[in-house]
């Protein structure tokens, strides 16, 4: 298949990486980042989307998404797909299939779990909006960048399905850290805390997968130093998209909305900014009760 790829950072270069090594045409571009091994490189979006029969993008926001996204839809051939894999807002990405269609292309929002490991492995999860023929076209592809893509709805509902995911995952790694924090000063042991609650009903993949205890469960960020799997910041960004979709639901989302403030302060005024989502362990470890 021809494939045009427009971004290709830390998310998007290993999956291009990946759709070239399969046997796949691969034409991408992106403002600073190196062409990865396979990719021919074009001198920009609408270049790299001509005569492709997908067109994936990989971008940091939807801002820029409308703006690549008004650059190659002109560009594209009738009867592509525009495939974007970024992490947006729900109404950028219904914005951006609308004017796909009426240019007669597919269009999916498709944004992923599996972090920047999961894209170099192509072990990624895909959370899929729009029609099930466009679906179907990018299935293939779908395969090779990751092991699961599930097809969630109609234009935004992969956008949908990833924001809901991640609020709960927020909400979950500040009560699991803050249930450490509260065994620690309880002077119950972490290696119990974890046995407990791993097999009791307060079990979660942040408790199980992702222990923010270091040396306790699987392995995880926190046995490197926090060094981050996800970052505090894109955590960030997820659960302030949540709250923006929540604003335009009128939807009622307490948690959510305190855990974003909760980031944004250890993000924008404390040390979150470049170590793990799960670093709110030691930070909440170091608190008292009213500071």
């Amino acid at each position: 298949m021809k494939i045009g790829f427009v971004g290709l950072g830390n998310m998007g270069g290993p999956m291009a990486a990946n759709l070239a090594k399969a046997g796949h045409e691969v034409t991408g571009f992106d403002l600073a980042a190196p062409m990865p091994e396979g990719v021919t490189k074009a001198a920009s979006a609408p270049e790299a989307a001509q005569g492709a029969e997908v067109v994936i993008t990989m971008l940091p926001n939807g801002a820029i998404l409308r703006a690549v996204a008004a650059e190659v839809i002109p560009a594209m051939q009738s009867g592509a797909v525009l495939c974007d894999c970024s992490t947006v807002d729900v109404d950028s990405a219904r914005a951006v299939a609308a004017d796909a269609q009426a240019a007669g292309l597919g269009a999916l929002d498709a944004p992923v779990s599996g972090g920047v490991g999961g894209a170099g492995a192509g072990t990624l999860t895909f959370m899929v909006g729009g029609s099930s023929a466009a679906f179907e076209k990018v299935s293939p592809l779908f395969d090779i960048m990751g092991q699961k893509a599930v097809h969630c709805g109609e234009s935004g509902a992969g956008q949908a399905a990833k924001i809901c995911n991640n609020m709960i995952l927020g909400v979950t790694m500040i009560a699991t850290c803050e249930a450490f924090a509260l065994a620690d000063k309880l002077g119950l042991d972490r290696q119990k805390m974890f046995d407990v609650v791993s097999t009791s009903s307060g079990y979660s993949w942040s408790m199980n997968a992702y222990c923010p205890a270091p040396g306790v469960g699987p392995t995880s960020p926190a046995d490197n130093g926090y060094k981050p799997g996800f970052a505090a910041e894109l955590m960030l960004k997820d659960l302030r998209l949540s709250q923006q979709a929540a604003e335009s639901a009128d939807a009622d989302t307490p948690m959510g909305e305190l855990a974003a403030a909760l980031y944004a302060r250890f993000v924008d005024e404390e040390d979150g900014k470049g170590r793990d989502f799960s670093a709110m362990l030691p930070r909440f470890e170091a608190r008292h009760r009213h500071d």
